[in-house]
């Protein structure tokens, strides 16, 4: 039985209430019809739901590559932010995000404080044909899963109330920046012309930054530190993980066109090609190295293609994408092959994966974007003679990059002044599901 904490009801209960208020309960005065296609509509709420069925594939791929004693713990820490994070999103993340700019790096925290003005709210400016709320809730399943992304570097040593916390500051003062200040039209790194499609920046590189201030802030688990090696709890559920990982990845990056149109079909096939690559390219530089074709190793393969492939995905050929894929996946090995040397304990390589396939992805639009596949791009890439492009992605890839891990760590920091971050060394023997949450996983 652990000391009765009353405050986060409270503040959900003082939120509920706030929500029937006049003037707070988002009762629309007239809602926006003109403009708005009806396939285009059915196209992003289907999308929207392929994103969110994401966050579950991802439970069950970080499930899976824990030890027995720390899955539900780890699954259910992905499941709490599809709660957290969209209370949050409805109340502030969106109009912080979304809202007037404010110097190119935050929006106006009013602007849609409790929703407010979204359900009869004119469409986003770049999304003209879906109803402002259809917008809305896209993106926030895109903040949903990143918090997520950063448990794998953290498992097996996390308080989970922590995490909780910190899941709120991380969304508040570096995912909701990082969406303004790329996908905002007035947004800093939008106007300085970065292309990022669907969050290789916003969504994989912040995440993988802050997966890396993670470890090292938390230090090593003890089984780190003895050399002890605990198989994988669960092969299938990390398989079962990637293909829902997959599946929900069409609704990522095809959702990204804001609409049923070629470039969402151009961006389908990109993802697929980039996933296939890179989980073979995995495989194959194991093959390479004296290894064995494992389940694993396709597994990670496939998603550090479908991360690689993000903000490249409306801006690249097909064929271009087998590339970006192939590269990726055996950048991301080599990295996690010397983390593994080294005496960084992030459990579950979230910053090869998600953080370096992230990088790779960006500097490969620099590299590959082009005019024939997305007219939106106003400088091509560095593969057809232009350099603009590529330098700015090389700028931002810096800015984004101490900025993610830079405001990660301190929030971390003031997490752990508020609620210590790291559990006791006891309650991380017996395993996080029952000393967190009183439950274990029974095996067959």
């Amino acid at each position: 039985m652990q000391k009765p904490n009353y405050v986060p009801l409270v503040v959900l209960l003082a939120i509920a209430v706030l929500g029937i208020l006049p003037g707070f309960n988002g009762v629309p005065t007239q809602i926006v019809t003109e403009g708005i296609s009806a396939g285009d509509t059915a196209w992003m709420l289907v999308a929207a739901a392929l994103v969110l069925l994401m966050t579950p594939g991802l439970a069950y791929f970080y499930g899976g590559m824990v030890n027995n004693k720390n899955v539900i713990s780890t699954m259910l820490q992905s499941f709490i932010a599809m709660g957290v994070i969209s209370v949050l999103w409805v109340v502030i993340g969106f109009s912080l995000a979304f809202g007037t700019s404010i110097g190119g790096f935050i929006g106006n925290p009013m602007d849609h404080f409790m929703f407010k003005g979204v359900l009869d709210g004119k469409p986003w400016p770049l999304a003209s044909t879906i109803p402002l709320v259809v917008f809305a809730f896209f993106q926030l399943k895109f903040a949903v899963i990143t918090p997520a992304l950063v448990t794998g570097s953290m498992a097996e040593r996390i308080n989970f109330r922590s995490y909780v916390l910190f899941m709120v500051l991380f969304s508040l003062f570096v995912y909701a920046p990082l969406a303004h200040m790329t996908w905002h039209p007035e947004g800093f790194l939008f106007k300085l012309g970065v292309l990022d499609f669907a969050g290789g920046t916003v969504v994989h590189m912040s995440a993988g930054w802050a997966a890396l201030a993670g470890a090292l802030y938390l230090k090593r688990r003890k089984s780190h530190l003895e050399a002890s090696f605990f198989p994988p709890a669960n092969i299938p559920f990390v398989l079962l993980g990637t293909g829902l990982l997959w599946f929900g990845w069409f609704g990522f990056n095809a959702g990204s066109a804001v609409g049923a149109s070629p470039l969402a079909a151009s961006a389908f096939a990109t993802t697929n090609t980039a996933a296939a690559a890179a989980g073979l390219a995995w495989v194959l530089f194991d093959a390479a190295k004296g290894k064995k074709v494992s389940a694993l190793g396709f597994s990670i393969g496939a998603v550090v293609g479908l991360v690689a492939i993000t903000p490249a995905a409306g801006f690249v050929t097909v064929p271009s994408s087998i590339f970006v894929g192939t590269i990726a996946a055996i950048v991301s090995n080599y990295v996690a092959h010397l983390r593994s040397k080294s005496t960084l304990d992030d459990t579950l390589d979230v910053f090869p994966c998600h953080g370096v396939g992230g990088m790779v992805g960006m500097l490969m639009t620099g590299i590959f974007a082009s005019k024939g596949v997305n007219a939106g791009v106003v400088d091509e890439g560095l593969a057809f003679g232009q350099t603009t492009l590529f330098i700015n992605h090389v700028i931002a890839l810096v800015i984004v990059s101490l900025f993610a891990f830079g405001m990660s760590f301190l929030m971390l920091k003031v997490t752990d002044l508020i609620l210590p971050l790291r559990v006791s060394e006891e309650d991380e023997k017996s395993g996080l599901d029952v000393s967190q949450h009183d439950e274990f996983l029974i095996e067959a």
